[in-house]
């Protein structure tokens, strides 16, 4: 990646801008977090035991190792996508389809090298799974807090930028005049990047945990291939990931020079060489091609492909895992069933949010009659688009329950095989988070060739790939919230099992309670986000305005913007505004389970997950598809740029955006980081301080 073109000077005096706020954000957040990791882990050590406190450690280490280098690498890869689509298209995909690639193989790798390491560490002690719930709740804990003050920086920046400099002053998005657009472009590698690296370690990390524990209690003597098999399954998905990631990419003859091995040189053909070239003609036939005036589906079928081949691949491979672990072939049907559901979930968010979709131009069209209808019909959109979501995990866990219960005839089994289908869901998570983060990159390649001047048809080609990557983040996202239902699931029974809650019913007095304190959660974690992201728009606002009123000749573009004002201003604001909503998705399950009792925080768990998961995929979709449609306006309709029906269109998408890149896609975190509190701290709740 490094070896591409960086183009000139000025993109990359741009570049640098921006990898000097997004090092500096991240910096300070990590700083921040490692005191709330040192806290928690001395509260670890003091209840439960020394080993879960040093898990939890390693979980927090890994995951914010996977969402910094997958900012490194954005950060970098930006101008160097922007270089690259001076030469077309494809070129553009490649290089910022390939920053995503580093991030995706990033997560699933830290993500099974620090489980793996901490199994062979602990194995011989039977309280192993126990320990090692600790790594899941290290990684969900840095990534609510890299979630939401990632996702409150980018917004506070989008937001603000948005209304000033398109609203106000009539000038292009990222037009280097305006304050803000540096802090722009830094939040989208803080939030969109770093945020959703650590968001999706913690998915990847979660599923696995749940399937492992689950495994544990049942099956005998069989209990080790139980155990095994959810990282089986992960292991053959990071095989499957690379197919993936070549069906886009290519082979090397596509790669810049400088990143080629002269093999030419050799007296005579190695084995290596002679493999390598009968795979790349073999294999070279499944790579995407795509020409210069390919259209959003031609792009999107180009992604899918991918996915889906590496789908296929996983599903070859997981059947000779599940034969080598000597289990019913239903938990083959259950990946099969896990891999159906997560692509069902994958086109009905496309669906909603692409802007060559009905939906989203029905919010299109409501942008002519103002910026009031735009918002219903978003909301509307949102709403809407719930329901193919909730109808396809609904019927992926009937299946898995029944093929659970079909091969060992426990309801246990029934349980397991719903953590397993979890990770089937994520088994390919290596090339669907790459076409998820190219996105980011992607956006900021299009600033920085509007901020450097390069000609239009550059940014023609980076705004196609833009409006590619709110489709497919939007796609992740829907990946995310659906495995976190699965896992959150799987989780609420190994808390129970480890509870020691005898058959919980909605008739014991405290889980009613509980049910309707977890529904109220999760709209209260969301108001306290968006309320953060008004705040600090709020701020930006009144600053870039002061800059345009105050700064000599900045409209005119022979002033220069305090950009460095605007990236102080969103950091400030992003680690304050953190802190609450992070802690309290970790003290509310403590005050419950330790106040109503663990019946309660059953219940909890269930009011969380239901309700967390509708609001998550409506917030997210809805902002998906507001972007989008005004994506779709900037194209030429309705009037296009500057016109009435963009201005509306924009004022949708500042609503949308907290929605879609905040609030939404946190939700899925704080569904997971309660129930993996409840479990690792199960044992020290009994029936309450206020039991009947």
């Amino acid at each position: 990646m490094l070896a591409y073109d960086q183009g000139t000077e000025v993109m990359q005096q741009i570049a640098a801008a921006i990898q000097e706020g997004a090092a500096a954000f991240l910096g300070r957040e990590y700083r921040v977090l490692a005191i709330f990791v040192a806290i928690v882990s001395a509260i670890i050590l003091l209840f439960l035991s020394w080993q879960t406190a040093l898990c939890f450690v390693a979980g927090s280490i890994a995951s914010a190792g996977a969402g910094y280098l997958g900012m490194y690498v954005a950060v970098r890869a930006n101008v160097r996508t922007a270089t690259a689509a001076r030469d077309g298209l494809h070129q553009g995909l490649r290089v910022a389809f390939g920053s995503g690639a580093i991030m995706g193989m990033s997560v699933v790798s830290f993500s099974l090298l620090g489980m793996s390491a901490l199994y062979m560490l602990f194995r011989s002690d039977p309280n192993y799974l126990s320990y090692i719930t600790g790594f899941g709740f290290g990684a969900s804990s840095i990534a609510l807090f890299a979630r939401v003050g990632g996702g409150i920086y980018t917004k506070a920046a989008d937001v603000g930028a948005d209304l000033v400099g398109k609203v106000e002053q009539g000038i292009p998005e990222d037009d280097p005049r305006n304050p803000a657009t540096i802090a722009d472009n830094v939040g989208d590698n803080v939030g969109d990047v770093a945020g959703m690296g650590a968001d999706l370690f913690e998915s990847y990390s979660g599923s696995i945990i749940a399937a492992a524990t689950l495994g544990a209690t049942f099956g005998g003597d069989a209990s080790p291939a139980f155990v095994g098999l959810p990282f089986l399954v992960a292991s053959v998905g990071v095989i499957s990931a690379l197919f993936g990631i070549y069906m886009v990419m290519g082979h090397e003859n596509s790669l810049p020079e400088a990143a080629e091995t002269d093999f030419s040189q050799q007296p005579a053909p190695s084995v290596w060489l002679r493999v390598r070239t009968l795979f790349n003609a073999y294999f070279q036939r499944f790579v995407a091609k795509i020409d210069e005036n390919a259209s959003l589906e031609d792009l999107l079928n180009a992604l899918r492909r991918s996915v889906w081949g590496a789908s296929a691949v996983v599903l070859g491979l997981s059947l000779f895992a599940v034969l080598l672990s000597g289990v019913s072939i239903n938990y083959w049907l259950v990946i099969l069933v896990g891999l159906v559901a997560g692509n069902g979930i994958a086109y009905a968010t496309e669906y909603y949010t692409s802007y060559t979709e009905k939906p989203t131009r029905g919010i299109a069209n409501a942008t002519r009659t103002g910026a009031a209808t735009t918002i219903i019909q978003g909301l509307a959109v949102g709403m809407m688009s719930t329901v193919a979501p909730v109808l396809i995990v609904a019927v992926a866990i009937l299946l898995s329950i029944w093929l659970g219960i079909m091969a060992d005839g426990s309801i246990t089994a029934g349980l397991y095989t719903v953590a397993l289908a979890g990770v089937g869901m994520l088994s390919t998570l290596g090339v669907t988070l790459a076409t998820d983060a190219y996105g980011p990159v992607a956006d900021n390649a299009g600033g920085i060739a509007e901020m450097s001047h390069l000609p239009k048809e550059v940014r023609h080609r980076t705004d196609a790939l833009d409006s590619l990557g709110n489709t497919t983040a939007a796609t992740g996202k829907g990946f995310a919230i659906g495995s976190a239902v699965l896992t959150a699931l799987a989780l609420l029974a190994a808390f129970v099992t480890a509870a020691k809650i005898d058959s919980p019913s909605l008739l014991s007095p405290s889980m009613l309670p509980g049910i309707l304190i977890g529904s109220m959660l999760p709209y209260l974690f969301s108001a306290l986000t968006m309320m953060a992201v008004g705040k600090a728009a709020h701020d930006i606002v009144i600053e870039v305005r002061r800059q345009f009123a105050e700064i000599p000749g900045l409209m005119e573009g022979t002033g220069h913007p305090d950009y460095k004002a605007c990236v102080g201003i969103c950091t400030e604001a992003a680690l304050r505004e953190m802190i609450i909503p992070g802690a309290l998705a970790v003290s509310v399950p403590l005050l419950v389970g330790f106040a109503l009792g663990k019946e309660a925080l059953a219940g909890l768990l269930i009011g969380t997950t239901s309700s967390g998961f509708l609001l998550a995929v409506m917030m997210a979709n809805a902002g998906g598809a507001w972007d989008n449609a005004k994506k779709w306006i900037e194209s030429g309709q309705f009037g296009g740029k500057g016109s009435e029906a963009h201005k509306a269109a924009v004022v949708g998408d500042t609503v949308g955006d907290p929605f879609k890149d905040t609030s939404g896609p946190s939700l899925n975190i704080l569904i997971k980081l309660m129930s993996i509190v409840s479990l690792v701290f199960a044992s020290a709740f009994g029936s309450g301080w206020f039991s009947f």
